[in-house]
């Protein structure tokens, strides 16, 4: 099953599927909602899942997926780095993390060996996920902070205003402009020039 809001690039992972992998069926759900319905409804052998959903992000999602079918494979798609969500996808119980940028080769790769029971780290992911853990001590406070509250963290630290990230997850400014606020006092910043120099501190954008 593939997870993803776009209809075009769901087209494009169907296509590439069909021909790398010979599946011979493709389920499709353009949101949390209709994911969960379809693994209620027929067991799957893999879920390709995006990071950025509207409503419900995929790594809120994921947890959900787990309590319907723990055993069902689980690969974290997303235009973001490893450095930013590969270590919460897999602490969350992902079997694999894809960035869209890769080969399609190493989601291949990823199919196969979660398929087959296995997780999949790219060499890259893997560097950089050691690179975080060495970087960041067990307390942390960003460790702390909720879904949607790091989300919002990491698109205000890459320079994204409150009403495109409202847009992107389909939020009101004030609802995001909360998130900010609690996200803020959580982590004992002042404002997004402080967040930013935490952000880069922590190795959570480049």
């Amino acid at each position: 099953m593939i997870v993803d809001d776009h209809t075009i690039f769901r087209a494009g992972l169907v296509r590439l599927l069909e021909e790398g992998c010979s599946v011979d069926s493709v389920a499709q759900a353009t949101d949390a909602q209709g994911a969960l319905e379809l693994v209620r409804e027929q067991p799957f052998d893999a879920v390709l899942l995006d990071i950025n959903l509207p409503v419900k992000s995929g790594l809120e999602l994921l947890p959900a997926l787990r309590a319907v079918a723990p055993r069902l494979p689980v690969i974290m798609l997303s235009m973001y780095s490893a450095e930013q969500y590969a270590l919460r996808a897999y602490e969350a119980g992902a079997s694999a993390y894809v960035s869209k940028d890769m080969d399609a080769d190493v989601l291949m790769a990823a199919i196969r060996k979660v398929v087959s029971g296995g997780r999949y780290i790219t060499p890259d992911v893997a560097d950089q996920m050691l690179r975080k853990i060495d970087a960041v001590p067990g307390n942390s406070p960003h460790l702390q902070l909720s879904e949607r509250e790091y989300n919002v963290m990491i698109r205000i630290a890459t320079g994204t205003s409150l009403t495109s990230i409202a847009q992107e997850m389909h939020l009101s400014v004030k609802t995001v402009s909360t998130y900010r606020t609690r996200l803020l006092t959580k982590l004992g910043l002042d404002g997004n020039v402080e967040l930013v120099r935490y952000a880069l501190q922590h190795r959570l954008i480049d």
